[in-house]
C-alpha cells in the first residue's frame, strides 16, 4: 500500500482476528452481513470466545446464514450463548427450526420485515453495538467497497458503535453507494480466502416451460427483477432473444451475467440509472464476482433505495418476476411458510410486486411449479397459511400449465383461472374446495 495517503490509518487499525473481536462485551447486540459478506475469520474468532466462556452471551441479528455463520455463531456448541434473530430463514436456519420442533427448545427467532425497511430497522430501531462484514481492499482514496453486499450493510456500517471489517482481496470492488471510508472503521483484519461459490441452479423442464410463457410478457427495453432457482433460470434462458433489457434488482445472479455478456442486458432504455446494472445484494460464482469487479456498469445501493416501491415505480416497463411457495384460490400468495413454521421470509417480494404494479407499462409476475415435494402437493391451494402478497396486488401467475392475469377478475373468475393452471391431479379437489365455500 506504498504511496497511499491513508496507509498509516489502515495500519494503525490492523489487527489479528482474535484481537479485533476482543473488545466485544457480554450482552452486546451484534449484526453480521448477509450471505457472501459474512466474514469467516471474524466469526470464527468470536465463536472461539463464546466456546471458551471468555464471552458469555451476545444478541445476534443476521439474514441468510451461509457456511461461515452456520459453523460459528450458529453451531450447536455455541448457539446456546447466542440470542439469534434472523430477517430471512434460509440455509442453516432450517435445521435449527427442525431441532426446535423436535426438542421444544427455541433457539432462533424470526423478525418479519420487508427488505426495503431493513436498513431503517438497523439505523432507528435496533441499537447495534458491533457490525461485522467482509470488504474489498482499500483504494487510494481510503475507501473499502462492500462489494456483493449493500443491502442493510451500508446502513449498519454507518450506524453501529463499532465497525470491524475483514478485508478480502477476492471481494469485488463495486461502485454506486458501496464505499466505506477507513476513517469510519474501528478495526481491520485481513483474510485472503475464496468467496463462497454459488452457481446458478440448472433449469428443469417445468422452469423452461414457464420461461417460454413468461418471456412474451417482457417487452424489449424493459427493466427486470429476477431471482435465483430452477424457475428463474428457465425464465432467464427464455430471454436470450430480447434486446436492451435493464437491471434494477434486489439480487444479482449468474443468470444475469450471461444475459449481459450476450448483449441482451444493456440498460440503455432504463428510466433511472441508464446503462447501469443496479442491485443491492449479489450471490453467485467466482466468475460472477470477477465480472463485477471494477466494472463501472455495476452500481449497488442500500435495499431502502433499490427496493423502495417509489423508486421501482419510476421505471417504465418494470417487470418483476418472483416465485412463491403457494398461492390460494383467492389470489393470496404465501412465500414464507411451510406447514406451521417459517421457511423463508417476505424478503423484497412485496416491494417489487407492489412497485412494478405502479410502473407505467409494468407487470408483476409470480412464477412457480404446479407441485412441490416431488409432486406430492399442489402449490395452488384452497387457502394459504400465511399471506406475503395481498390478493389486491397480485397480477400474473404462471405455472407450467399456463399463465393467467388476476387483475380485474372477480373471486369466482380468479378461482377458476388458478384451477386451470394447477396440476391436473389436483384440479378436482380444488374445484370441490371452491364449491364448498361457494367460491364458484
Amino acid at each position: 500500500m506504498s504511496g497511499n495517503p491513508y496507509s498509516a490509518d489502515f495500519d494503525s487499525k490492523l489487527k489479528a482476528a482474535d484481537q479485533a473481536v476482543a473488545p466485544i462485551a457480554n450482552g452486546e447486540t451484534i449484526a453480521v452481513a448477509m450471505a457472501i459478506g459474512q466474514p469467516p475469520a471474524l466469526l470464527a474468532a468470536l465463536a472461539d470466545r463464546l466456546r471458551s466462556d471468555d464471552l458469555k452471551f451476545i444478541k445476534l441479528y443476521y439474514k441468510i446464514a451461509m457456511q461461515p455463520l452456520a459453523e460459528t455463531l450458529l453451531a450447536p456448541d455455541v448457539i446456546e450463548k447466542v440470542d439469534a434473530h434472523t430477517f430471512f430463514v434460509a440455509g442453516a436456519d432450517h435445521a435449527m427450526i427442525k431441532e426446535q420442533v423436535a426438542t421444544g427448545k427455541k433457539v432462533l427467532s424470526f423478525c418479519p420485515v420487508h427488505f426495503s425497511q431493513l436498513p431503517r430497522l438497523v439505523s432507528e430501531v435496533i441499537p447495534l453495538d458491533t457490525f461485522l462484514v467482509t470488504v474489498s481492499p482499500m483504494d487510494n482514496g481510503g475507501y473499502f467497497s462492500l462489494g456483493t453486499n449493500n443491502d442493510f450493510a451500508s446502513t449498519a456500517a454507518r450506524h453501529c458503535k463499532r465497525l470491524i471489517v475483514e478485508v478480502n482481496p477476492n471481494m469485488p470492488r463495486v461502485f454506486g453507494q458501496s464505499q466505506i471510508h477507513v476513517s469510519q472503521v474501528d478495526t481491520i483484519i485481513q483474510n485472503d480466502v475464496p468467496l463462497m461459490d454459488v452457481p446458478a441452479a440448472a433449469s428443469n423442464e417445468e422452469g423452461k416451460t414457464i420461461g417460454s410463457l413468461v418471456a412474451p410478457l417482457v417487452p424489449n427495453g424493459a427493466t427486470i427483477q429476477l431471482g435465483i432457482g430452477r424457475v428463474p433460470s428457465g425464465i432467464a434462458e427464455s430471454l436470450v432473444n430480447h434486446q436492451d433489457l435493464g437491471i434494477h434488482t434486489e439480487l444479482f445472479s449468474p443468470n444475469m451475467v450471461e444475459l449481459i455478456r450476450k448483449g441482451v442486458i444493456t440498460g440503455r432504455k432504463k428510466s433511472l440509472h441508464p446503462e447501469k446494472h443496479v442491485f443491492t445484494i449479489a450471490i453467485g460464482s467466482t466468475d460472477t464476482y470477477g465480472f463485477m469487479n471494477e466494472n463501472s456498469a455495476f452500481e449497488s445501493y442500500a435495499s431502502s433505495y433499490v427496493n423502495d416501491i417509489r423508486v421501482i415505480a419510476q421505471h417504465d416497463n418494470f417487470i418483476s418476476i418472483n416465485t412463491a411457495i403457494e398461492i390460494d384460490l383467492y389470489g393470496q400468495v404465501n412465500s414464507e411458510f411451510i406447514g406451521n413454521h417459517e421457511y423463508s421470509g417476505s424478503g423484497g417480494q412485496y416491494d417489487f410486486v407492489k412497485g412494478s404494479s405502479l410502473s407505467k407499462g409494468g407487470k408483476s409476475i409470480l412464477a412457480l411449479q404446479s407441485t412441490a415435494m416431488k409432486g406430492a402437493t399442489s402449490t395452488i391451494v384452497p387457502r394459504v397459511s400465511m399471506v406475503t402478497d395481498l390478493r389486491m396486488d397480485v397480477e400474473y401467475v404462471c405455472t407450467e400449465y399456463g399463465l393467467v392475469n388476476l387483475r380485474g377478475k372477480s373471486t369466482k373468475e380468479r378461482a377458476l383461472a388458478l384451477i386451470s393452471i394447477a396440476h391436473p391431479s389436483f384440479r378436482e379437489e380444488l374445484i370441490a374446495a371452491a364449491r364448498k365455500v361457494t367460491l364458484i
